[in-house]
This record gives C-alpha cells, sequence and structure tokens, in this order.
C-alpha cells in the first residue's frame, strides 16, 4: 500500500489549504540591529522574545523558502518538555545542579507555549495531555524500568512520570502484547505548521520583518551574505537547526537526520472504540528504532519513524517527497502498533531532517567576539525546545544573566561530524543495528536489551 500523497512538504499544510504564498524576498542590502538567519520555531521563537524584552529593536529574519518550510511545518506535533538523551553529558559543561535545573526548566516550556498561543490567539489545536511509550516485548520493559529509576534519580518529580502495567497501559490504548508503559504528564498535542505560521504573523505584526525566497550564502561578523543582498546587523543568529549544514563552513555542524509520517484517514468512532483511543494521548514505543504517533483535531492518526535515516552528502529531500520502501515501514509499523487499523488508507506520506550533533546533545550559545548565535540540534524534540531556544537566545543576544544563560547547554561545542562516507556508514550501521536488536529482542523474549544496540550507540556517539 502507498500513500494517496507523497510530499506536498507535510500534511500539516494539506489539513490547512495548501503552502502558502511567499512573503518578498531581502529587497536589497539593509542594516538592522540583529538579523535571524531560518524562519522556524528557533527563529520565530527567538524573535518573539526579543520583541518582549525591547520592541524597538530592528530584527529581519531571511529565509530560503518560506516561514515554516523545514522542520517546524512537518513534525510530529509533540510538545513535550522532553530532555535530550544522555543527561550525564551535559556534566561536561555544567554541574548535577545544573543539569536537573536545565530539565527543569524544559519541561516548564509546554506550559509556556500554552501561555503564548493563547494570548496571542494562535489556534494550533494545543491539547494538553500523556504521552504513553509502550513496550511490547520483555526488554522494552526493562528499558522503560531503567529510564523511569533514572528520571528519578535526577529528581524528575513524581507528577510528571509515572509506570503502568500492561493491563493498565492495554486499557488506556489497546496496542497488542502490552507489557506496561511509561506515562509522561504534562505534555501536549499541537499541528505544527498551525502553530509556525501563527507565530510567523505574530512577530510580523510586532514589526518584525521576514524575507523569505532568500537563500543565505554565508555568515559572518555582523553581517549575512544572501543570493538577494546583504544584511548588516550587530548580531546574528544562525537558527537552521537540519538545514545548517548548507551554510558555508557548517557543512559537518549537524547532521540532517530523515525522519517520515504517515497519516491514515480519518476514523470512525466506532473504531476509535475499538482502540480505546480516547484521550488524545500521545504514542510511542520502546523500541530501539523507535516510532511516535498522535491523534490528530481532525481524528486521524499521525505515525512517524526514522525510516531512511540519512541521505549520503546530507543531501535533504525535495518538497517532502518520501521513499515507498519508507511508507511500506511505516504503514508496518501501524499495523503492529494498532492492528485494528489495517484496511484503513493512507491519506499522506512526508519526511524532513532534524538536526543531530555529534554528541546527540541540544546547544544553544553566543560568541561575544563575533557577535553570532546559534541554537538547535534537537534531536527530534524541537518542538518545545526550540521555545526555551527563543528564550535563551534573547537573553544571550542582548548581553543579560538570566537563570537560563548559565545551564550546561548553553555554548558546548560538540565536535564535528566526520566526512563521507563515514559518516553515512555510521549512521545507516547504527540503523541496521538497531533493527538487528529489536528483532533478537522480539525473538529472545529475554529481558536485557540486545548489545547490539549498545554497539550502535558506540558508532556514533549516541
Amino acid at each position: 500500500m502507498q500513500a494517496k500523497k507523497n510530499g506536498g512538504v507535510s500534511f500539516w499544510y494539506e489539513n490547512i489549504g495548501g503552502t502558502p504564498g511567499y512573503r518578498a524576498p531581502l529587497p536589497g542590502n539593509i542594516d538592522v540591529d540583529i538579523c535571524i538567519v531560518g524562519a522556524g520555531y528557533t527563529g520565530l521563537w527567538t524573535a518573539y522574545y526579543l520583541t518582549e524584552i525591547e520592541p524597538t529593536l530592528r530584527i529581519a529574519i531571511v529565509e530560503k523558502e518560506f516561514a515554516g518550510f523545514g522542520g517546524s511545518g512537518r513534525n510530529g506535533g509533540w510538545c513535550s518538555g522532553e530532555f535530550s538523551w544522555s543527561r550525564n553529558k551535559y556534566l561536561s559543561t555544567g554541574t548535577r545542579e545544573g543539569v536537573i535545573d536545565f530539565e527543569r526548566q524544559l519541561r516548564g516550556t509546554v506550559a509556556e507555549v500554552e501561555r503564548v498561543t493563547q494570548k496571542e490567539g494562535i489556534d494550533c489545536d494545543f491539547l494538553m495531555t500523556d504521552c504513553l511509550t509502550f513496550a511490547q516485548t520483555p526488554a522494552q520493559w526493562g528499558r522503560l524500568q531503567e529510564d523511569y529509576a533514572t528520571a528519578m534519580s535526577w529528581q524528575v518529580p513524581a507528577t510528571r512520570l509515572e509506570l503502568i502495567d500492561g493491563a493498565e497501559a492495554a486499557s488506556r490504548i489497546r496496542v497488542p502484547n502490552a507489557k506496561g508503559a511509561l506515562v509522561r504528564h504534562n505534555v501536549a498535542r499541537i499541528q505544527p505548521a498551525k502553530l509556525v505560521r501563527g507565530l510567523a504573523e505574530v512577530v510580523e505584526r510586532r514589526g518584525v520583518k521576514i524575507y523569505e525566497q532568500t537563500a543565505v550564502t554565508s555568515i559572518e561578523k555582523g553581517r549575512v551574505v544572501t543570493s538577494r543582498g546583504t544584511v548588516k546587523a550587530k548580531r546574528v543568529v544562525r537558527a537552521t537547526e537540519g538545514f545548517t549544514h548548507g551554510i558555508k563552513g557548517q557543512e559537518r555542524e549537524w547532521l540532517p537526520l530523515n525522519s517520515a509520517q504517515i497519516v491514515t484517514q480519518p476514523l470512525p468512532d466506532a473504531l476509535w472504540d475499538e482502540i480505546g483511543w480516547e484521550k488524545f494521548q500521545l504514542l510511542a514505543d520502546a523500541s530501539h528504532a523507535y516510532c511516535y504517533s498522535q491523534r490528530t483535531a481532525d481524528n486521524r492518526i499521525a505515525m512517524g519513524g526514522r525510516g531512511v535515516p540519512y541521505r549520503f552528502g546530507s543531501k535533504t529531500d525535495v518538497n517532502g517527497q518520501t521513499q515507498p520502501a519508507t511508507v511500506e515501514a511505516l504503514i508496518e509499523i501501524l499495523y503492529r502498533m494498532l492492528p485494528q487499523t489495517k484496511g484503513l488508507s493512507i491519506d499522506h506520506a512526508w519526511c524532513g531532517v532534524l538536526g543531530v550533533p555529534r554528541d546527540w546533545c541540544t546547544t544553544a550559545g553566543m560568541d561575544a567576539n563575533t557577535g553570532m548565535a546559534w541554537a538547535g540540534g534537537y534531536v527530534g524534540l524541537g518542538v518545545s525546545t526550540s521555545n526555551f531556544s527563543g528564550q535563551t537566545l534573547a537573553d544571550l543576544v542582548l548581553d543579560r544573566n538570566t537563570e537560563r544563560t548559565s545551564l550546561p547547554w548553553v555554548n558546548r561545542r560538540p565536535k564535528k561530524w566526520e566526512i563521507e562516507p563515514f559518516r553515512w556508514l555510521g549512521v545507516h550501521g547504527m540503523y541496521w543495528l538497531y533493527h538487528l536488536a529489536d528483532r533478537q529482542e522480539a525473538r529472545s523474549g529475554g529481558t536485557k536489551s540486545s548489545p547490539l544496540a549498545t554497539l550502535a550507540n558506540k558508532l556514533t556517539g549516541r
């Protein structure tokens, strides 16, 4: 089976009437106070908080396509306030207390996004809910228990996380062979394109200029060179996330990892009753290859996963179109998690890229000598983390010392990715090992994670 539509940026744009028309490009050389490269969540949130602090700032955002063309308009719609991967890695740039505080502040971004969307009248289908990560094998259940214990040791509050057994998990969503689930409370479901388009309109009303169809060729101290002219600015913010590799000198900074999604036709009420998915919770699994899902506001199921994880030479997709094999793989995941959906049509498939640093740890920072700032490398957690980036970058750009600017993710400098073909071999080798590990765990029925997954993590530093 294949999707009725493949590409077109994403289903989220189809859902709001199609991709938007373009704003005007940069009209030539200009001078501003702050230039932001990239009109996705990171750039728009940064502009928003800058205008909150100093409304008279002259701010220009330059964007190669249109606001929300990249991951901000294609993601899974999880506003989770979640921490990215290993807490221990951040100890190299901070203290244990700093890491705990970083995670605490990240959790607060969910409520902050809700506050801003309500204040600014952004209708993005925002809904506070839970996220259920299901274990379908004993090894997956063991990992979830370890994850829970680790989180508790890092002072994650009990109001945030809950472990439930297989019977309780299946009573919430009827995922077969459920051994249990890890429940994250106080997360949110959103419609990504509605949020990013709404943010763009808000910052424009505040006087921020967004120039689309303006490709950046280089970022230098005090200026951004584009295909339409040069922007001179006291401070420059690189907010390009998964597209950072396209900027001169940044080719190996963050790896553009592919993620793809499919969405079903709307489900009838009787099928929702059969599945038991009544409360619009976010849904994931504890496999190494990992999937993520939401029940959309118009009663579809959107299911995502990695597909073909990386294109040689950091190439990206064309307008969101993904490979037929990826669509088939996602359908298999959908049927594994929710076999009740067999027979439904797949209305749309699409893909995009997310930024991955070499140490898999997100970062924000600013070089005081050059006046150049950056944030990203969200490793798939960008909906909420980009909001925190915007708050942090506004502080850094305006030389404000706040509770955010001393956190261990600030000014973190991971090493660069390897040259080709080594990074292609590394990433594809990692996911090949993950799939082998998942199959091995399913066959064996053991409670321990496969050593193949450990090897995969060591291969790429995950």
